[in-house]
């Protein structure tokens, strides 16, 4: 079966490779990091210390991890930890964010034998963490044939993503055994990897980690620094359209156009950047006056309606200015980004009506009445809807409180998960007996 997989997955490389050449050739995707992920690293200087190799696909995982890379520094302070991501934007961030944690910042290896045991045998890890749930039958494989301690932390399953695991659980069956925990977010995400073939007894629930997520170190001083080249402050109306997709910035820009709200700024944060010059085109075509975040700086910046984020790594530390945030992926059929750290720093916050990939916070959001979510529509009536919600909550200072305060208490009621995923994870990173690690 798992050479049926392998040739799959080389079938699929061989005919996705043209659009792998297009996009390393027009965004720089895939090409970086390519020998890593073929394998080929470095190996790891030892310093006697047991090494934790981090797993974080993209951004999302990279900012979830924090309090874990924390955590574990704290509890652990002899281990030491790597860090992998698969996308080129998550290893932008993580190697800003772990560059004092991480011993190393690589590209996690294509699935294959030969490639996965090149990089473990650099690597050599005393213990696997992979955040929320990637599952990787070849790697899965290799670190059970080693000995090497597996876990998934902060897993979840979408519903989408269980119906497709489901589609080949024949198959699923004989790879999650290689896990040693499944540390998951809610009960229903348990549930669904319990019935996709992993024993009850390597199962655990420790609530979502990205409540736990805090402010950016170094945030103070890029807000300063923000706030001053901007010139923002506590009277300025922000509203901070985050981690978009297409058409989302043509209908935040259409619903600020209905609003008519001349003192609102806009702070747009494309979630892909590759897609930073088309957004650049779109706020051009708006009429307003913008400014580009990567640009030097102008002294019309303290005066423009716009602000193009295209960075990595800033948007969550920017969260605090806003007074309205419209969080992406959502009007589009995304299935939505996190909500969690605008509600950390109080923000009020609005989404479109497509949240399968955050189903469980969001419906919390709504039961706790701390979210306004859209209808949904085509995009004349997402603008439409989304304009009636920015000049119903500008208009109306105590619902917009209501929603700022709810939000952030929820938020720190429901922290705790970290402390919760290493106590479960403790067997595994101090090298207990394999019948320790089942509790």
């Amino acid at each position: 079966m798992y050479f049926v997989y392998s040739l799959l997955l080389t079938l699929g490389f061989l005919v996705l490779l043209p659009r792998f050449l297009f996009d390393a050739l027009r965004h720089g995707k895939y090409v970086a990091g390519f020998g890593e992920r073929m394998g080929r690293l470095a190996p790891l200087k030892r310093t006697g210390q047991p090494v934790v190799w981090l797993h974080c696909v993209s951004v999302g995982e990279s900012q979830a991890a924090r309090p874990l890379v924390a955590g574990i520094r704290q509890r652990f302070p002899d281990h030491s930890i790597v860090v992998s991501t698969t996308t080129l934007t998550g290893q932008k961030l993580a190697r800003e964010i772990f560059k004092s944690e991480a011993a190393r910042v690589f590209y996690f290896p294509f699935d294959w034998r030969w490639t996965v045991r090149r990089s473990l045998r650099a690597i050599r890890p005393n213990s696997v963490l992979i955040m929320e749930t990637e599952i990787w039958p070849r790697f899965f494989r290799e670190c059970q044939a080693q000995g090497i301690p597996l876990a998934i932390v902060n897993g979840r399953l979408s519903s989408q993503s269980f119906r497709r695991y489901n589609g080949i659980k024949f198959f699923i069956k004989k790879v999650l055994p290689a896990l040693t925990r499944a540390v998951m977010q809610t009960e229903t995400d348990a549930g669904r990897i319990i019935e996709l073939g992993l024993d009850q007894s390597r199962v655990a629930v420790s609530g979502n980690m990205k409540f736990d997520v805090g402010v950016t170190s170094g945030s103070s001083s890029l807000l300063a620094e923000f706030c001053d080249r901007y010139h923002i402050s506590e009277a300025t109306q922000m509203f901070i359209a985050a981690s978009t997709h297409a058409p989302e910035e043509e209908v935040v820009l259409e619903a600020l156009a209905q609003a008519k709200r001349p003192n609102l700024r806009l702070l747009i944060a494309p979630r892909h950047p590759e897609r930073f010059d088309d957004v650049a085109s779109l706020l051009d075509q708006s009429g307003l006056h913008w400014s580009r975040r990567s640009s030097p700086p102008r002294g019309s910046d303290k005066f423009c309606d716009a602000i193009l984020l295209d960075s990595i790594g800033e948007l969550s530390a920017l969260y605090s200015l806003a007074t309205i945030v419209f969080v992406g992926g959502s009007i589009s059929t995304t299935g939505g980004h996190n909500i969690l750290e605008p509600a950390a720093v109080g923000a009020a916050i609005i989404t479109g009506p497509h949240t399968h990939n955050f189903a469980a916070i969001t419906r919390a959001f709504i039961k706790a009445g701390a979210i306004a979510q859209l209808r949904s529509g085509n995009n004349q009536e997402s603008a439409i809807a989304l304009a009636v919600a920015i000049n119903y909550l500008l208009s109306n200072d105590a619902r917009r409180l209501e929603l700022q305060t709810r939000a952030k208490q929820l938020v720190e009621l429901n922290r705790g998960a970290t402390e919760r995923t290493l106590h479960y994870l403790e067997p595994i990173l101090t090298g207990g007996t394999p019948s320790s690690f089942i509790t």
